[in-house]
């Protein structure tokens, strides 16, 4: 990566980027290596991994070229960092639950949080969440902290209640015909349903993806139902295509 930023006999391209002009290429090779787990593509894996690897060595190149950081820095941060998350391992602690363990891990990222801050007046216990996640995974990590803190309703039922409620309210926007308070409650009931997967243990990034995966499997059988009639989908009507959806249902069915 030195040589490919090189000034002289370097490439133009590589040449060219910085941390923000890497941002979508970084997010894109995560997404890669996650699609190739998925996928249990074992070899394809090893070569993301690598092109994530290489988003690494190329930050971390531009860090050194600016006398900021450099690869060896990156490596011991996560070192020191994994030690001091570990005392369970690395020292003589030992707790008497996963729950326990789980409360000493995020004291001590809370900790580390502090100490990262403590030139900042910034003390909020969200401030630790990366905004530009996902809007999903932000919203469990932020509805998490809240949780850690105290924040949360104790037990899962009146998060129930609370999907109604928030759906009602939907309901009442739409008949208004208020577009931009249809917005804002469809946001209210989103939360809150990411409120209610986290209490019933469910991750909802995940569980939203592998709904849209059985969305788009059973929209491809009614495609290939209405192929196999030499037709289009705009040529038939929503109870015919409802029907295919039923039949997709039954014959795309998960045995689990």
């Amino acid at each position: 990566m030195a040589h490919l930023r090189d000034p002289e006999k370097g490439c133009s391209w590589d040449l060219k980027q910085d941390f923000n002009s890497l941002i979508p290429y970084t997010i894109e090779e995560a997404y890669e290596v996650v699609d190739a787990i998925e996928r249990n593509d074992l070899d394809d894996l090893c070569s993301e991994l690598g092109d994530l690897l290489l988003q690494v060595v190329f930050h971390s190149q531009i860090a050194q070229e600016q006398n900021l950081f450099d690869f060896e820095q990156v490596a011991e941060t996560i070192t020191k960092k994994l030690i001091n998350r570990h005392p369970h391992v690395f020292a003589d602690v030992t707790y008497e639950s996963a729950q326990a363990q789980q409360k000493a891990w995020d004291e001590l990222k809370e900790q580390e949080r502090k100490e990262k801050n403590k030139d900042s007046n910034n003390e909020s216990v969200l401030s630790g969440v990366a905004i530009n996640l996902p809007a999903l995974i932000h919203c469990e990590k932020v509805q998490n902290k809240a949780a850690n803190h105290g924040f949360d309703w104790p037990q899962t039922a009146p998060v129930f209640d609370k999907v109604l409620e928030e759906l009602e309210e939907v309901k009442e926007a739409w008949n208004n015909n208020d577009q931009a308070h249809i917005q804002e409650e469809i946001g209210d009931l989103l939360l809150v349903t990411v409120n209610l997967a986290r209490h019933l243990n469910v991750n909802p990034e995940l569980a939203l993806k592998q709904a849209t995966q059985k969305f788009t499997r059973r929209f491809h059988y009614i495609e290939e139902q209405v192929s196999a009639s030499s037709r289009q989908l705009k040529d038939c009507d929503l109870a015919e295509l409802d029907a295919y959806w039923d039949e997709a249902k039954i014959k795309l069915k998960n045995p689990k």
